[in-house]
C-alpha cells in the first residue's frame, strides 16, 4: 500500500524510531520560521479544519499497524503545524483505543496551545514537544515570522497554562540561532519563562539541514553548551546526531516514492537515508541517481554533507 499521510518510520534524534503522521497540506502553518527544513510557508494560517479526510488517515493507520511494527512513537508531525487539524483529538483517541501499545507524540510550534479545545484534544497524547524559539517579541518576529494574529506573549501564556493541566510529559525545544536568540538578556528571559513552564526536559537544537533562509547560522556545540550552562539548573539536553540503531522498516518496493515522501518532510544526507531505509549506500545511490536524472530532487552542499531535497 502506498501511504499518503504516514511517513517513515524514521530515526528521530529525539524519539528513536518514529512513524510520522502528516495532518495538513505541505507548509500549511501558523509560522514561517527562518530555519524550517521544509522550506517557506505557503499557507500562513491559523484556521483549524479537517484538511485531510479523517477516514483516510484512520485507514492508513490500520493498514500500517496491523502487523505490529516495532516503533518507539507514533508522532503527529510533518511539513506543517499538526494542531491546525481539527480532528486531531479523534485520531489521538483512536490510537489510544485501538493501538494502546504504542506511545504517541506531538511536535508543535505552540501557537495554538492557548486554545482550550486544542488542549482537550491533545490531553491523551503521551509526549508533547512544543517549540519556544524566542523569549522577546523582537526575536520572535525575526525567527518565527508569525501569522499577523499570533503574539509571542499568547504563546508563552499558553505554554504556562497548558503545563499546569497536562498529565503527560513536555519536552520543550529551543532552536538556537547565533546572534538572534542567544544573548545574555534573551537567555535570562528564557530562564524566567522556563521556570514557570516547568517542562520535563528542555532540548537545545540548531541548524542540521538547509533552512528556509540561507543566512541562518548554525550554532556550534560550544554555543549550545554555553546556553545550557546559563539555563542551569533547568533540565537541559543538547540534541545529538542520529543514532545508528534505527530498525529496517522501510519496504524496498516503491522505494523511489518512499524516498520522495521522506524528502518532502525533511532534507536528508545519504547517511540519513541509509539509516532510515536499511538499504546499502550503493542501492540508495541507484534510486537517487534516477530521481536526480528526472529532476525530482536536487542537492544542497552543507557542512554536514550533501543534502538531497525535493526539486520544487
Amino acid at each position: 500500500m502506498e501511504y499518503k499521510y504516514l511517513f517513515g518510520p524514521v530515526p528521530s534524534r529525539r524519539l528513536g524510531t518514529s512513524l510520522g503522521i502528516d495532518l495538513v497540506p505541505h507548509k500549511t502553518c501558523s509560522l514561517n520560521c527562518i530555519y524550517c527544513e521544509c522550506g517557506k510557508t505557503t499557507n500562513l494560517t491559523i484556521e483549524r479544519k479537517e484538511y485531510i479526510p479523517l477516514d483516510e488517515i484512520i485507514n492508513e493507520l490500520n493498514q500500517f499497524l496491523k502487523n505490529n511494527p516495532p516503533l518507539d512513537y507514533i508522532t503527529f508531525s510533518g511539513a506543517g503545524e499538526p494542531t491546525l487539524y481539527s480532528k486531531l483529538g479523534e485520531i489521538s483517541d483512536f490510537l489510544k483505543e485501538n493501538y494502546s501499545e504504542y506511545k504517541t507524540a506531538l511536535l508543535t510550534n505552540s501557537t495554538l496551545l492557548h486554545d482550550n479545545k486544542v488542549q482537550n484534544e491533545i490531553k491523551n497524547i503521551d509526549l508533547i514537544l512544543p517549540s519556544l524559539d524566542a523569549a522577546s517579541d523582537k526575536s520572535f518576529k525575526i525567527i518565527n515570522r508569525p501569522h499577523k494574529n499570533i503574539k509571542n506573549k499568547k504563546i508563552i501564556n499558553g505554554l504556562i497554562n497548558f503545563s499546569k493541566v497536562f498529565k503527560g510529559k513536555i519536552w520543550i525545544e529551543i532552536f538556537i540561532i547565533p546572534g538572534i536568540n542567544d544573548s545574555a538578556n534573551e537567555l535570562n528571559l528564557f530562564k524566567k519563562l522556563l521556570l514557570k513552564i516547568k517542562p520535563d526536559k528542555i532540548q537545545l537544537n540548531s541548524l542540521d539541514r538547509p533552512g528556509t533562509e540561507k543566512w541562518t547560522k548554525k550554532a556550534s556545540y560550544d554555543d549550545l553548551n554555553r546556553v545550557k550552562n546559563l539555563l542551569y539548573p533547568l533540565p537541559v539536553d543538547i540534541i545529538s546526531d542520529f543514532e545508528s540503531s534505527a530498525r529496517n522498516l522501510f519496504e524496498k518496493e516503491n522505494m523511489e516514492n518512499r524516498i520522495l515522501s521522506i524528502l518532502e518532510r525533511r532534507p536528508c544526507t545519504l547517511d540519513d537515508l541509509e539509516k532510515i531505509s536499511g538499504l546499502s549506500i550503493n542501492e540508495i545511490n541507484k534510486f537517487l541517481k534516477l530521481l536526480l536524472e528526472n529532476n525530482k530532487i536536487k542537492i544542497s552542499n552543507q557542512k554536514r554533507g550533501n543534502f538531497y531535497l525535493i526539486n520544487k
